[in-house]
């Protein structure tokens, strides 16, 4: 079988130093056998020494040596290729890792500033209001204060290896400026030759001039003896001080970042730079190595991190596209064959529909993964769920206030720096106009913080030329809703903020000053509501809102608390139709529950006073070591949903050793679920007496001594099954929907995964190995995650043996009949003369089930409407004969999900 560059399926992979691209090659006979077509690896290119993730990039030009380097890189490709698989790679165009010394860019934009041949690829204001950076960037990288610092000699002036004056704090070098090497050199000028004794004497713009003609490395490099006597002088507070003036960059504290940065960071995070990849300088160095590896037939498409990162996402990946294209001309004949495949990471707000016009296969998942856990939530679990939240937190169950409120807080705490440039910037467009110079600075950064306080996607993509109907769309909703909220002698800024944001057409504007800072502002502008979004979301409210915490993950919208059958497959014959190769996830590195610990979550939707009642009971077991310092009731209430979610199948209750990992792991998921919701902690001043009283608490309710622990596993016993079920449905709704299915490592078992870095953890293959090579499908032994692993096997078997049917194939919903048709989930592909039918549990929890499948009876004469004719069930080989219609007590008999395939 030729092996085309789009996926069948795929296996996203993290590596890093503790598993490098050689144990993947290992790996490459057992995915072959799974049935996976592409390894998906996650950034591969030269990171911060130690990264265990690679996002922090610091030279897109080489594969990183700490996963083997290049030579690594094609030995895996050489197994992949024996197997007919392929590699998929996730890149970051968006930023790049910063901080330390492995960057050489910013090394040099550090060293030289608005001067520095790199100046242009970093996404620097070196013109802020502050008089203080004129010219130069801040460095917030200090631990404590710049005066505190200097005081405690923490920040050391000395030679570099390459020959170099630099200072280094904690391994952290910053270089010197050529004008500053001279106040250097000028101390130690006595004594250095007659030619840099002249030199030190001249006035200082000539003497910087004359030393820009010299090869200073090089003499540094024979003068250092002389050049140790010259740093001595500078060993005091005020005379470094004194040197630290004469820099490109303002070294300080890293909490000044928040209201101070004048470059754009990834998020709020100091040590990941923007880059300006719209630039084709920029794009041509960090894609030139990335181009060549398509172009070798190393890799056959890539994963896009963050696009909404990016200044224009669409022209970058039409241009992306096209230059790929023009690379794979001449890629080996053992390559995959057919256009390069590219996805985006895009988190898709509510009716928001990803932009045709890029020319991607589609995004990365987040938007299955949502629709796939909302599709086994019981919606009538919505209204008692809200009210005990309410009531026994005191906290609102309108998800909708409370991101108001946490967009607001992230705009004041965070990300204040980026709004101050961002008002700034659109302050000066308005002083260039006679209707609009009468705009305050004041009331124009007001403005803009209400409508990003209301803003409901993460960001648009007005450009140059316009914007479409969806960016009007979603502005105008932002807008209406901080009307709402403004005075009115302040709302005319609104419909001024509208005009230059989205609606004007920068390109009617002449060249020059006047058109650059507009595209700035706007661009800014769709930079900050993305980070806003994400920072107030994902990283605040999901761990503040706890009605189930299934519904808080990425891509997803707590507000919508579950998602009809229906709506289901009108989204999936949607993604079908325009999107038919877009990857499908429901675990990602980034999710903050594993995929089966939001399967069982979502088990509580079905029985919610049944839940409500064992909350109540477990306050008042647990008020005996509830201290005054914490937990409040919210994060209580959230913590009993993560005990009983994530305990692990095979646990048992005298395994002490176990249950402590088990206690250390949810204490360090607690910690930063306390952190990230920043009320009685955050990670920039965290508050340790409430965090250890937290602790404590959780070391109470799984302690031996005590009757919670065993209520705790017991409980988790009575939703386990229907939890299973719930698993087994989702995986299989991965596996049959339109789309190219995503297997995190490690998820063919069971996921009981917590948020990074817990769902990061080393995964243990040679258990997958044996069980994949037992083949057994059966529901015997479920609790050890086999069964799950045999449906991912047979129906990716499946998909090997009819590609195009799952490539192309169209998508249809199917009736399902009886008083249980509420509990099942039905639909067929087809494509010529092939057809198969998925069918999936869903809704069980309140049937008290021991394993995880509805005892016959329980179906009744529920059925599901099947063409006539003879079929054979792929996961359990079992054919079945169909009159039309197909008893669910026949055809669910065996397993909780059905794909059937005809026959005859």
């Amino acid at each position: 079988m030729t092996l085309h560059t789009t996926p069948r399926a795929t296996a996203r992979l993290q590596f890093h130093k503790d598993f490098t691209l050689n144990d993947a090659a290992r790996l490459v006979p057992y995915f072959a056998a799974l049935g996976v077509s592409h390894l998906y690896a996650s950034p591969l290119f030269k990171a911060q020494p130690g990264s265990t993730h690679g996002y922090d990039v610091i030279d897109p030009t080489v594969i990183n040596p700490e996963l083997g380097g290049l030579p690594a890189l094609k030995r895996l490709v050489a197994e992949l290729r024996a197997q007919d698989m392929g590699l998929l790679l996730d890149i970051v165009p968006n930023h790049m890792g910063v901080g330390g010394s492995g960057n050489a860019w910013w090394q040099d934009v550090l060293e030289f500033g608005p001067r520095s041949r790199y100046a242009g690829f970093f996404d620097i204001d070196w013109a802020p209001p502050d008089p203080a950076l004129q010219g130069k960037l801040l460095a917030p990288f200090l631990g404590s204060t710049y005066g505190d610092a200097l005081d405690s000699g923490e920040i050391v002036l000395r030679l570099d290896e390459a020959g170099g004056f630099c200072f280094d704090y904690h391994g952290n070098i910053f270089p010197l400026s050529p004008r500053s090497v001279a106040l250097v050199l000028r101390r130690a000028a006595p004594q250095l030759s007659r030619r840099f004794a002249e030199i030190a004497a001249l006035p200082e713009p000539a003497e910087e001039a004359a030393l820009a003609k010299v090869d200073l490395r090089a003499f540094m490099l024979g003068n250092r003896v002389v050049l140790k006597d010259a740093i001595a002088a500078f060993s005091t507070p005020e005379r470094l001080h004194q040197l630290l003036q004469r820099q490109c960059y303002r070294l300080a504290w890293w909490r000044t970042a928040s209201t101070e940065i004048n470059w754009r960071r990834f998020f709020d995070i100091n040590t990941l730079a923007g880059l300006r990849v719209e630039r084709p300088e920029v794009f041509d160095a960090t894609h030139g190595f990335l181009l060549r590896l398509y172009a070798e037939g190393l890799i056959d498409g890539v994963r896009i991190d963050h696009v909404d990162g990016l200044a224009d996402p669409g022209a970058y990946l039409r241009k992306l596209r096209r230059v790929m294209e023009q690379a794979g001309a001449n890629r080996p004949a053992e390559a995959a064959r057919g256009e390069p495949y590219i996805v985006v990471e895009k988190i898709l707000g509510t009716d928001e529909a990803l932009e045709t016009r890029w020319r991607v296969d589609g995004t990365t998942g987040y938007d299955f993964l949502d629709q796939a856990s909302a599709v086994l939530h019981d919606p009538e679990g919505e209204v008692l769920l809200s009210a005990m939240w309410q009531r026994l937190t005191r906290r609102d169950a309108d998800f909708g206030a409370l991101e108001e409120h946490a967009r607001r807080q992230i705009l004041r705490d965070n990300l204040a720096g980026e709004l101050d440039r961002l008002a700034a910037q659109l302050h000066r467009v308005a002083r260039r106009d006679a209707h609009t110079t009468d705009f305050s600075l004041h009331v124009i950064r007001q403005g803009l913080e209400e409508i990003l306080a209301s803003f409901p996607v993460y960001r648009i993509y007005a450009g140059p030329a316009g914007h479409s109907e969806q960016d009007a769309h979603m502005f105008g909703k932002a807008v209406a809703e901080a009307a709402a909220r403004m005075r009115k002698a302040d709302k005319p800024v609104l419909g001024l903020l509208r005009r230059w944001l989205l609606e004007d057409r920068p390109c009617r504007l002449p060249p020059g000053a006047a058109r650059d800072e507009f595209m700035r502002a706007r661009t800014g502008f769709q930079q900050l509501s993305a980070p806003t979004a994400a920072k107030s979301v994902e990283d605040t409210c999901f761990y503040r809102f706890g009605l189930l915490l299934s519904r808080n993950d990425v891509g997803s919208n707590p507000a919508q608390f579950s998602l009809s059958p229906a709506a289901f497959h009108a989204q999936a014959a949607a993604r079908g139709a325009a999107f038919p190769g877009a990857l499908l996830a429901t675990a990602t590195h980034d999710h903050k529950r594993g995929e089966d610990t939001r399967a069982r979550i979502a088990v509580l939707s079905e029985i919610p006073g049944e839940w409500e009642s064992a909350v109540l009971r477990w306050m008042r077991l647990n008020k005996a070591i509830r201290e005054s310092a914490g937990p409040d009731e919210a994060d209580e209430l959230m913590l009993y949903q993560m005990l009983v979610a994530g305990w692990p199948l095979t646990l048992e209750a005298n395994n002490l050793a176990e249950i402590e990992t088990y206690v250390r792991r949810v204490a360090a998921w607690q910690k930063k679920s306390l952190r990230e919701a920043k009320l009685h902690s955050e990670w920039a001043a965290p508050d340790e007496a409430y965090e250890d009283a937290c602790e404590r608490f959780v070391m109470g309710c799984l302690d031996a001594r005590r009757p919670m622990l065993y209520e705790i596993i017991a409980f988790a016993n009575r939703i386990a099954a229907a939890g299973a079920i719930n698993g087994l449905a989702q995986t299989l709704l991965r596996l049959a929907v339109p789309g190219v299915p995503d297997l995190y490592q490690g998820t063919e078992f069971w996921d009981q995964s917590f948020v990074d870095p817990d769902n990061r953890r080393p995964v243990d293959f040679t258990a997958r190995k044996s069980a994949l090579r037992e083949g057994n499908a059966g529901l015997g032994n479920w609790r050890n995650g086999a069964v799950k692993q045999a449906v991912i096997a047979r129906a990716l078997a499946a998909r090997r043996e009819q590609p195009h049917l799952f490539a192309h194939g169209a998508y249809e919903a199917l009736a399902v009949e009886g008083p249980m048709a509420r509990h099942v989930l039905a639909f067929r592909r087809y494509y010529g003369d092939e057809e198969i039918v998925a069918v999936a549990t869903r809704l069980v929890g309140g049937f008290m089930i021991q394993s995880p499948l509805l005892p016959p009876y329980a179906w009744g004469t529920a059925s599901v409407q099947l063409g006539a004719g003879r079929w054979r069930n792929l996961l359990d080989e079992e054919e079945v004969q169909s009159d039309g219609n197909m008893l669910l007590a026949n055809l669910l008999a065996r397993l909780p999900v059905a794909m059937l395939r005809r026959i005859i």
